[in-house]
């Protein structure tokens, strides 16, 4: 309990240290931290300009932890996200060595992802889920905690390559980023000419991490909350006519673990259904896929997320 309590304080600091250098954001902060409490990846999906590199250097500094950034491009290749054998020479003797690339970090940003070929894009795929990186015939273990923020435009269509489904469900979260207000603006452009720029702090480094992830694990989840979690994710293959395609079991195992880093965070020992109703959105509006009727009505994700809760609330899928 002692631990418990301790690392809830560290953590609540550790978000509102990353507050300081992200402006007008808070909600995407605390998303973005239970993701990473979680051991999960996120997707950012925002206009440009909105802090979304500053806030992965933010969490790196606030939790010491290495970052990389990886701009994704059309003619980006594999090898320069995962690494290449390269030959080396020594003393009339030739071996190859294997040369990282910059995937090997714990904080690494795939920005504008949607800009690479499909073939880079699934080089992302073994390190996400299962940490690793092979090439050849020799696996890497990445260094834990391991954490991807990938970014993507919602605008631009020309020259991008939509991720397919396989992808879009090794994200935990897909976080949407709103335009920040007037008085927010008017703090994020005194930030950008120099004025009052914050200073942050280092408050927790990996190991830190990965034993408040272990803590969080062992947070007990009720019966009825349970059920609650699998309904939820069921109901999304029930006929419905704005849903083509329901959540992969995936969501189940992502809703748990979001739900317990939420009420981490929110100082209790235990899940509520309000945990699992709030982290519901990020978690399963990638996950789910709108039928052409939803389209035409612009009928969004959030939308069918938010009528099965109700649904669920009025005990249409008990």
């Amino acid at each position: 309990m002692a631990d418990i309590e301790l690392y809830q304080k560290k953590i609540i600091e550790c978000e509102q240290e990353i507050g300081k250098g992200i402006i007008g954001q808070r909600e995407v902060i605390r998303q973005v931290m239970l993701a990473l409490l979680s051991g999960g990846n996120v997707l950012l999906e925002g206009m440009p300009g909105l802090g979304k590199t500053m806030l992965v250097r933010t969490i790196s500094q606030v939790f010491f932890l290495s970052f990389k950034r990886i701009q994704f491009t059309p003619d980006l290749m594999p090898s320069d996200v995962t690494g290449t054998n390269i030959m080396v020479k020594e003393e009339g003797n030739s071996s190859f060595r294997f040369e990282r690339g910059p995937v090997f970090a714990n904080l690494v940003l795939a920005d504008e992802i949607n800009r690479a070929t499909p073939k880079t894009q699934s080089a992302l795929l073994e390190a996400m889920q299962e940490h690793t990186v092979t090439v050849g015939n020799e696996s890497h273990r990445l260094e834990e905690p391991f954490f991807v923020l990938a970014t993507q435009n919602p605008i631009e269509q020309e020259g991008t390559y939509p991720l397919p489904e396989a992808q879009l469900d090794r994200f935990m979260f897909k976080i949407l980023i709103k335009f920040p207000g007037r008085e927010e603006l008017r703090e994020i452009v005194g930030l950008t000419e120099g004025q009052n720029v914050p200073e942050i702090r280092s408050l927790l480094d990996g190991e830190g991490l990965l034993k408040v992830r272990e803590l969080i694990g062992k947070i007990p989840i009720a019966e009825a909350v349970m059920n609650y979690i699998l309904e939820l994710v069921m109901a999304t293959h029930e006929p419905n006519p704005y849903i083509r395609e329901g959540a992969s079991p995936r969501a189940a195992q992502c809703l748990i673990r979001a739900s317990r880093a939420r009420a981490f965070m929110e100082g209790r020992l235990n899940v509520s259904f309000e945990d699992v109703q709030r982290t519901a959105y990020p978690v399963l509006r990638h996950r789910i896929l709108l039928s052409f009727d939803a389209v035409s009505e612009g009928i969004t994700e959030d939308t069918v997320i938010r009528q099965i809760i109700d649904a669920k609330e009025k005990g249409l899928y008990a």
